[in-house]
């Protein structure tokens, strides 16, 4: 059972800038605006989030307000650019 409603919004990451980009993978500056994003977890497009450093320190999740420097990959992340913001995608839950 979850937490808090916060557990049960679908984690929306918004990107401040894209650091590093190749045809499948892109490293970018966000800030989680909602939900709770976790390393493993799928975003629409579909992009998975492969990880999450904080203070140069790796973690497993990511909440709001707080910003990180994130890898997503999958095809969807040539469309990343500032502003945009992504939304994990729903599970079967």
């Amino acid at each position: 059972m979850p937490h808090n409603a916060q557990e049960l919004d679908a984690a929306r990451l918004q990107i401040h800038s894209v650091e590093q980009r190749s045809v499948d993978t892109a490293v970018c500056v966000v800030r989680c605006v909602g939900g709770i994003a976790r390393v493993g977890q799928e975003f629409a497009g579909p992009m998975i989030l492969d990880r999450i450093v904080r203070y140069n320190k790796e973690v497993c999740f990511l909440d709001p307000p707080h910003s990180a420097k994130v890898m997503l990959s999958g095809a969807a992340v040539r469309v990343l650019e500032e502003g945009v913001v992504i939304t994990a995608a729903r599970t079967g839950d």
